[in-house]
């Protein structure tokens, strides 16, 4: 689950990280009113959308009156932010933060991240702030630091203090940098956050150090101890289907191929769209409908799939240790038969009632094509489509 850069900043201000002022607004009134109310004579208008990169794409504006301020928030507002990480379509904005200008003197990057080979918790900081980290990763590696934290220890000050001093953080500075490492480590830890950035993360003409943007990712299983997090989940920036499938317990990802695949496992469903590329294809989607599938579940699956127009056939490959293989044939049939289904069908099927699961499909009288592995499976429905 991602959230706002207001949001994330709400968040830090509660672990006691400095960020500017700003008011999150859904009009062009009411960013002229929040200008007036944070004061000054310079603020910035920044479009709220879930992805990076939203300067670079006219996202975020300096404005030095209120007139001004009138002016950018309407040609923000409502627009088609396209950005890196929107792709062509892009996002619509429909909100803004207005902020309070910042005296920036330097800009550094630092974030916290789960590190599953070492089991660890990642703290990660560059000089180079502001920009995109895999563009730092890329061309100038040496310029990332990173520790790594161990979760029954927490970040060190002397962890805290490599990373600073790493950046460059001037020595009159240091023990606020220090400081505000420690904070958002501990931000991340307790929210149960996959992804804790602050890019950048400024050092002002007076020596005080600000969070100027932020950034959240958070593992959506342990939302259920987070009901207030949970109330920040913006579904006008989601994907519709990727919601919908949600309600029924299904793991659903849009993708940009002609071929839909329901699978069980989410390794099994890697596995099966790098096969169909193998064999000259695009998947169109990544759908694991788990190991306790029902009839209706892998109805609702083929409804889902169905919606994407791109959608040319469907390959079904199924592992069935937990998951009986009768269940998902039945669940497969009644679904081809509610949905009238009209693109090509390969299934695969292997383990548990796995010759039940076959003889239900061939009973069916629906014209699903079969195979035995999935080497067979994707010659079959890539020839089907073609």
């Amino acid at each position: 689950m991602k959230i706002h850069e207001y949001q994330a900043k709400e968040l830090l201000r509660k672990f006691g990280v400095v960020t500017p002022r700003g008011k999150a607004c859904f009009s062009v009134d009411e960013a002229v009113e929040a200008a007036r109310e944070l004061g000054g004579s310079v603020w910035v208008v920044k479009a709220q959308i879930h992805a990076g990169g939203r300067g670079k794409g006219g996202g975020v504006k300096l404005a030095r009156s209120l007139d001004e301020v009138r002016t950018i928030a309407g040609q923000i507002l409502g627009m088609q932010l396209v950005t890196h990480q929107t792709g062509a379509g892009g996002q619509k904005v429909r909100r803004l933060l207005i902020e309070e200008g910042a005296d920036i003197k330097k800009e550094y990057y630092v974030a916290a991240l789960t590190d599953r080979a070492t089991q660890k918790v990642a703290m990660m900081a560059s000089s180079e702030g502001g920009m995109d980290i895999e563009e730092v990763a890329h061309n100038t590696p040496e310029k990332i630091i990173k520790v790594f934290v161990d979760p029954q220890v927490g970040l060190t000050d002397a962890q805290a203090q490599q990373l600073a001093k790493g950046i460059g953080v001037p020595d009159a500075s240091l023990a606020q940098a220090v400081d505000t490492l420690k904070k958002l480590y501990t931000c991340y830890m307790e929210t149960d956050a996959s992804l804790a950035e602050i890019n950048p993360l400024i050092l002002e003409g007076s020596g005080n150090i600000k969070a100027l943007d932020a950034k959240f990712n958070f593992d959506s299983n342990a939302l259920y101890r987070h009901p207030e997090i949970v109330e920040y989940r913006d579904l006008d920036e989601e994907d519709a289907d990727e919601i919908e499938a949600s309600k029924f317990d299904l793991a659903y990802i849009s993708l940009d191929g002609n071929i839909g695949c329901l699978v069980n496992g989410a390794g099994l469903a890697m596995a099966t769209m790098d096969t169909i590329k193998l064999f000259g294809a695009e998947p169109a989607n990544f759908l694991d409908v788990g190991g306790g599938a029902t009839t209706e579940k892998v109805t609702e699956a083929f409804k889902i799939m169905l919606k994407n127009p791109k959608v040319k056939g469907i390959l079904v490959n199924i592992f069935g240790g937990i998951m009986r293989c009768d269940t998902i044939a039945t669940g497969v049939v009644a679904a081809a038969k509610e949905v009238k289904l009209s693109v090509p069908l390969v299934v695969r099927m292997k383990g548990t009632n796995e010759d039940l699961g076959k003889q239900i499909l061939k009973d069916s009288g629906l014209p699903i094509i079969a195979a035995d592995t999935m080497a067979e499976a994707a010659t079959k429905i890539v020839a089907a489509v073609k």
